[in-house]
């Protein structure tokens, strides 16, 4: 039996109705890997969309799923049947964990041969998917193509927003049955920004919080990325300074003021304690009387118990969704609407109100600084605080005012990188912070180069999480992205390690340490320039080079960790 279903045909397919919908939503790239239903689609059949080929589909999931968190607009990921559908699956878990508008595709056999798990290569596509995604659907007739596009595009865009999936069988997708162009059809309608849920009386719920606010001593924000996605970083910023209240981000809510501000008083990550030796969380949180939380979101790992030090507090949840984990978090006031909405009517309700006396974190940000400023020269590797302060460095040398993007790959330096990375504009540092996945820095670095073309990023990756997806560094040579990578090596699943020693006082090799990568030689493999940095000058020299090089550029460095097992009390659940 022939695997090519369709043939070269003079009439649009449904490939052709498919690629143009998308681009009527402002889809203008789709990255992917394409299987045999090659025979049903080019991906040349709708003018202005570029496919993007990746070495492996996870990369494609990822690289849609920043480059949707950057723009705010949906974008598009494409797997082949079966084995290219579970390799995608990671990006789809990524981007509904990590909350990106990302609409993925995949084809599936034909649709008269669909018997999961007895076809080749046919497995029950939606059925995989579904749990994982706001919206999955199987194509069942070709001229409903247009129809699924735009109810997933819906699905994605509404909070918490998340991937939608559509599965199409390989002939009715080189089908033309039913499928004409010129017929009118309702524009596409894209949200320009994500659709959630208003409650009613929601501003009786805001006053209550504003009184609180008002009544307060030590009031923090608590900002996570659903605030940035409702448009309102300006608002908080202009609250924020009018009464003085400090701002604490989650991990990838960074850069909602810029690094330097004075009432940025950073992100916060469960690994802080132990990392600095210093009590970080009750001296950021300690003191606060009321929490109020602006678009939080227990995906992005700061878990209220976090804040929960010191002191009795009054908190306030503003979400655009419905509170889902009560039994972690039941604040004093629940106000469930658009987070600009509600800054907007805080700030006026609250016009008359002096300014706050901001509590001090003064030894806090000079524990920061010690380590940053971190002068010894140590005879087992770098640390990776004094690789993150060599990249920050350049990259204040190098982004003009509020740009600039530092990306970081899963591990424990990920953590270092919470705690010590710039970030001078929403989204300035890009991590998994939901779904977590080894391999995640080089497509995320590809998606965020993609989106900010002409600012520099810089991409930190443990030898670990960076070799389980190397092979995607041909896809960022072959695109000629200037993407600068700094391997941080030391031959171990570091973060790992740490665990062991958490729960057992010591390690176990075989389950953590790998023989050595040469990461100079495999990126040479790939077509990307590279060089090896044993000291901090070094370091900075060849991070210069590679910013002025204007292509790809890999840095590997020999790192190791001072592992101590207190400090991590955060991190019980």
């Amino acid at each position: 039996m022939s695997r090519v279903s369709t043939g070269p045909s003079n009439e649009p397919t449904t490939a052709h109705a498919l690629l143009k919908r998308l681009h009527e939503h402002g889809v203008d790239k789709v990255f992917g890997v394409v299987g045999r239903e090659a025979a049903s689609i080019l991906f040349d059949e709708a003018e202005g969309v570029d496919f993007i080929l990746t070495r492996h589909e996870f990369t494609a999931g990822v690289a849609a799923d920043v480059l949707a968190r950057i723009t705010g607009r949906p974008q598009a990921c494409w797997a082949t049947l079966g084995p290219g559908m579970t390799n995608l699956s990671t990006g789809i878990a990524t981007s509904m964990l990590d909350r990106s508008p990302v609409i993925a595709l995949a084809a599936q056999s034909e649709s008269h041969d669909i018997f999961p798990n007895d076809t080749h290569q046919c497995l029950d596509s939606v059925s995989i998917i579904k749990p994982m995604a706001k919206y999955a659907v199987e194509l069942q007739r070709p001229r409903d193509i247009t129809d699924l596009v735009d109810s997933a595009v819906s699905a994605a865009m509404t909070e918490p927003v998340g991937p939608s999936f559509i599965s199409l069988p390989v002939d009715l997708l080189g089908s033309s049955d039913g499928i004409d162009l010129e017929q009118p059809v309702p524009p596409a309608s894209t949200p320009s920004k994500p659709l959630g849920a208003v409650a009613e009386g929601w501003q009786q719920r805001a006053d209550e919080a504003a009184q609180l606010l008002r009544s307060a001593e030590h009031p923090v924000l608590v900002v996570g990325a659903a605030a940035i996605r409702s448009g309102a970083v300006h608002a908080i910023r202009m609250l924020a300074e009018r009464l003085g209240i400090p701002v604490i981000t989650t991990y990838i809510a960074k850069g909602v003021l810029p690094q330097d501000h004075e009432l940025n008083y950073g992100a916060v990550t469960g690994y802080m304690d132990g990392i600095l030796d210093f009590p970080a969380l009750q001296t950021l949180f300690g003191p606060a009387d009321v929490i109020l939380t602006l678009g939080y979101d227990y995906a992005e790992d700061l878990r209220p118990s976090m804040w929960q030090h010191g002191i009795e507090k009054k908190t306030v949840r503003v979400s655009p969704t419905a509170n889902p984990v009560p039994r972690v978090y039941r604040p004093t006031v629940d106000v469930v609407t658009d987070v600009l909405a509600f800054v907007e009517y805080l700030d006026a309700a609250t016009s008359d109100a002096p300014a706050k006396d901001r509590h001090d974190i003064t030894p806090l940000r000079q524990r920061v600084a010690e380590f940053l400023s971190d002068p010894k020269n140590y005879d087992d590797g770098l640390r990776v605080h004094q690789v993150i302060d060599s990249m920050n460095t350049v990259m204040a040398e190098t982004a003009r005012p509020g740009e600039g993007t530092i990306v970081s790959d899963i591990g424990f330096f990920r953590h270092y990188g919470v705690l010590f990375a710039r970030a001078d504009q929403p989204f300035g540092f890009l991590t998994s912070a939901g779904c977590s996945s080894f391999g995640y820095g080089i497509p995320a670095a590809i998606g965020a180069q993609m989106a900010r073309p002409d600012q520099p990023t810089f991409l930190i990756a443990g030898d670990g999480g960076f070799h389980s997806n190397s092979s995607d560094l041909e896809t960022i040579a072959r695109l000629g992205l200037p993407i600068v990578t700094v391997v941080v090596n030391n031959d171990t699943n570091g973060l790992i390690e740490l665990y062991q020693n958490m729960g057992h006082h010591r390690s176990h090799d075989p389950a953590v340490k790998f023989t050595g990568v040469d990461f100079v030689a495999l990126a040479e493999a790939n077509g990307v320039e590279a060089v090896k940095a044993t000291s901090r000058e070094e370091l900075l020299s060849a991070l210069r080079k590679g910013v002025e090089l204007g292509r790809p550029y890999l840095i590997e460095v020999p790192i190791n960790y001072d592992f101590q097992p207190g400090g991590f009390g955060a991190l019980s659940i």
